[in-house]
């Protein structure tokens, strides 16, 4: 069970991380240097305050998105990584 929840329009999100290939060759993870840009949301804020109102985010847990590669915070909670992002950092959800 997750210990965090997210204020305003911050998303915590679980990076899916793909297996890549190259040619024929199947590369681990731990090879794999690039950020992932994929991830699964786990906790959303209440929204954003504009104006005295509170807009809801789009994005709600379990939905599979796209973010920009370094918009996010990387964070550790019990030995797991995590990332922390704005809304606007989260480019599209994937259905």
């Amino acid at each position: 069970m997750i210990k965090i929840k997210p204020l305003r329009d911050q998303v915590l999100l679980e990076a899916l991380r793909e297996e890549r290939k190259k040619g024929s060759i199947l590369l681990p993870e731990t090879v794999q240097k690039e950020r992932p840009e994929k991830a699964k949301v786990v906790a959303v804020g209440p929204g954003k305050m504009e104006d005295g109102k509170l807009i809801p985010l789009s994005v709600k847990k379990g939905d599979v998105v796209l973010f920009t590669k370094y918009g996010p915070n990387e964070i550790k909670l019990d030995d797991k990584e995590y990332l922390i992002a704005r809304e606007e950092d989260i480019l599209a959800i994937i259905e």
